[in-house]
């Protein structure tokens, strides 16, 4: 590894040249890696396009699913149409109730921690967090996210990501042939009634929606809740800073999605022969828009291996930038923050019990990215 940040492997090809280029399942693909060059092809769609079925995560996805993710897979403007018909439902973290219930479901969960001896961040205490709290996002019943949790930490890639795939398809399909009989005000009632360009939803797009709200947002979640409670773990002060001034809570959740930047990155498609600092880009291949290296630049962040819990201003792009910024940021937010601000109200002290990080083992670079298993013991706040 190149860098001494675990979360930082690209530093040294950032400062040489900007671009690093890595296999990903035998396709080679350019990591575009300063923030003002990550940014820049964020908003040129028509260079760095996204309307590529399949290819916009990395890898692809085509083995694991049959339609195209809405609206992360569209360029505008269909994008901006298609974003505009889910946008009130992902503004919901917004209103007071969404934001008391957040916080209540993460005080439960740490409540319970506190009661048992250890507890097993990844599974027990993370995977319920998403799943429960996607569940008042998409205003479905609580229960529900017993069948979600059931699917692991990616609904692709945890286990048999075929069948697994498959497996969200077909809870995804039973979910609208329920809403179109018997619509209600959850999710998938919500696009069984709204119109684009003047016409119902096609099944095929209603399906694409609702992929993409249960896969978007998941091991994504996961890592950055997992990555935090390690790093109290490890600075144990950390959590009396926080709670020493509250104001501080919504900073630090800013610098922790920087630093842990729990999505590597994301593809986009060259429509035509592209240039990128001297890496030549065939029409039809692909780019890396690498949001965890242009969190790292030195040009942009003060010292961006050090977590500062007060860093401000913080213009990291962890949710993504242009066009496609994340529908979700504002449901990760609110989960990040509750975290902090019930950790400091209830938890005196984390430590680490046993760990296993989570390392992407790619050809050009290797990453920390959440964690494997993390067992920890919290203590009472006294």
């Amino acid at each position: 590894m190149s860098s001494s940040c675990p979360h930082d492997p690209f530093r040294d090809a950032r400062r040489q040249n900007g671009v690093l280029t890595s296999d990903f399942n035998g396709e080679k693909i350019p990591m575009i890696l300063r923030h003002a060059d990550v940014c820049a092809a964020a908003k040129d769609w028509k260079t760095f396009s996204s309307d590529a079925p399949f290819r916009v995560p990395i890898p692809s996805e085509q083995d694991v699913r049959s339609v195209r993710q809405l609206p992360i897979e569209t360029d505008p403007d269909d994008h901006t149409g298609y974003r505009a018909l889910v946008e009130p439902v992902f503004r919901r973290p917004l209103q007071p109730d969404m934001i008391r219930k957040v916080e209540n479901l993460v005080d439960e969960l740490i409540c319970q921690a506190l009661a048992r001896e250890s507890v097993e961040v990844v599974r027990e205490f993370a995977l319920p967090l998403q799943s429960r709290a996607l569940t008042y996002l998409l205003n479905m019943p609580e229960n529900e996210a017993d069948t979600w949790i059931s699917w692991g930490t990616h609904v692709f890639r945890d286990g048999d990501g075929t069948s697994k795939g498959a497996a969200l398809e077909t809870y995804i399909q039973s979910q609208f042939d329920r809403a179109e009989e018997s619509p209600g005000e959850d999710f998938f009632s919500v696009l069984t009634e709204v119109e684009f360009r003047g016409r119902r939803l096609t099944r095929e797009e209603k399906v694409g929606f609702a992929n993409l709200a249960f896969a978007g947002g998941r091991d994504t979640v996961i890592n950055a809740v997992t990555g935090i409670l390690a790093y109290f773990c490890e600075h144990p002060g950390k959590l009396d800073f926080l709670r020493s001034n509250p104001k501080r809570v919504a900073n630090a959740a800013e610098e922790f999605a920087r630093v842990l930047s729990p999505i590597t990155h994301i593809g986009r498609i060259c429509p035509v022969d592209t240039e990128i600092h001297g890496t030549q880009v065939a029409s039809g291949d692909r780019v890396s828009l690498c949001w965890a290296s242009a969190n790292f630049d030195e040009t942009v962040f003060d010292a961006p291996e050090e977590v500062r819990l007060d860093r401000k201003p913080n213009p990291h792009v962890a949710y993504g930038s242009g066009h496609h910024f994340c529908l979700g940021a504002a449901h990760a937010r609110l989960m990040i923050r509750s975290l902090l601000k019930k950790l400091c109200e209830r938890v005196g002290s984390i430590s680490c019990v046993e760990a296993k990080a989570h390392v992407e083992n790619e050809e050009a670079y290797q990453r920390h990215n959440g964690y494997e298993l993390l067992v920890v013991k919290l203590a009472t706040l006294t």
